[in-house]
């Protein structure tokens, strides 16, 4: 991965709905040569995929949580299950395994408390495994820019 490329994955994250055109002219580069680095980032695997930035607020789920997770047992088929449940409940956006006192961290996005509560009655106390967790609520956003840049892009 060079410079150019680094330059192509940037502008995408800035705006993936750029024609190949546009993403040519933001690079410097002619379009079927990028159209070619582009296919190449997606294949490889640098590109995930293409997604809408959505408004948790907008959707009307304004209560945003991060649970932090101690699981009973830190075993290997422990720590499979319980991932496994997390993949299969919808509430659960984002799941990161840590490193620390905690050994997982769930983000999670609902209409009200009252929701959360019964989230947290009827599925994360059914996920297998669970020690421990503790929610902490988001009061504010600070900054999501969900950019993940190359340190040569950095100046």
């Amino acid at each position: 991965m060079d410079e150019i490329d680094s330059k192509i994955i940037h502008a995408l994250q800035l705006n993936g709905r750029l024609t190949n055109q546009e993403l040519s002219d933001r690079v410097n580069l002619s379009p079927s040569p990028c159209h070619r680095r582009v296919r190449i980032l997606e294949e490889s695997g640098v590109i995930e995929g293409y997604s809408a930035r959505v408004s948790h607020r907008a959707l009307g789920m304004p209560i945003v949580a991060f649970i932090a997770v101690r699981l009973a047992s830190q075993s290997k088929d422990a720590m499979a299950l319980f991932e496994d449940g997390v993949r299969r409940t919808e509430e659960v956006t984002a799941c990161y395994l840590m490193s620390g006192p905690q050994d997982y961290i769930l983000q999670v996005f609902s209409i009200s408390l009252d929701t959360y509560e019964q989230f947290v009655r009827e599925k994360l106390s059914e996920l297998p495994g669970i020690g421990a967790w503790e929610t902490n609520f988001v009061f504010g956003e600070i900054k999501k820019s969900g950019l993940v840049l190359d340190p040569r892009l950095i100046k």
